[in-house]
């Protein structure tokens, strides 16, 4: 089945960029497919003006593209430092992998604290935290989140918001794909509302968020 129909968008340097859009409507899939993990049948994907369409996901983690999944998928059985060392291991990260760890855990503090507990032990925010700085720990680029804050608690939602903002402090890109398009839409610079594998609307944080048809599909309690 193809999930996505001439999607084409960009994402400008150190910006936060989101694709907003209820479930099924091809976030997921397009970030998957920059990430190398879904085969593209057409098209193209540049990065730095270098096509990397169809590259394998350990050599778009090496150009500096690293990928968050919504399924957190984390190494259970070994502990937390050890599952952020995993982020490290491109021969241009490796090297200052100390580094990078101490940055994660300054961005982090609990997860100092937690750094001998297996990552199955955590709880979802703890784990959240631990999936984003494993990517860190590869030096990206581009960072981007497949829907970082779902089943969270509202506190926890607010904390990984400040956190990705922390990280383009960093002089991080960011892309995001997330539902809440109210709080998103607070912290970006740029959006794609996407539907049935489509973008359907694009525009800079403010507008789109006095858009009426935003306000009543995703704005509208």
């Amino acid at each position: 089945m193809q999930a996505l129909h001439g999607v084409s968008l960009g994402v400008e340097k150190e910006s936060i960029t989101a694709i907003i859009g209820h479930n099924g409507g091809g976030k997921s899939t397009t970030l998957k497919s920059v990430a190398g993990l879904i085969k593209v049948q057409g098209g193209r994907i540049t990065f730095k003006d270098r096509e990397i369409s169809n590259m394998p996901p350990h050599e778009v983690v090496i150009e500096g593209i690293s990928l968050i999944p919504a399924d957190r998928k984390l190494f259970p059985y070994l502990s937390a430092r050890d599952n952020l060392r995993m982020g490290a291991f491109s021969n241009r990260a490796w090297p200052r992998r100390d580094g990078n760890l101490e940055m994660v855990y300054s961005l982090f503090p609990k997860l100092l604290q937690l750094q001998n507990k297996e990552s199955r032990t955590l709880s979802g925010g703890e784990q959240q935290m631990l999936i984003i700085g494993r990517a860190l720990m590869s030096e990206p680029e581009v960072l981007m989140l497949d829907e970082p804050t779902a089943g969270l608690a509202p506190l926890l939602v607010n904390r990984v918001f400040e956190v990705i903002k922390d990280i383009r402090r960093r002089n991080v890109t960011i892309l995001v794909a997330e539902q809440s398009a109210a709080k998103i839409l607070g912290i970006v610079d740029m959006a794609y509302v996407m539907e049935n594998g489509q973008i359907v609307l694009q525009g800079k944080s403010r507008e789109l968020m006095d858009n009426p048809l935003v306000v009543e599909a995703y704005l509208r309690v």
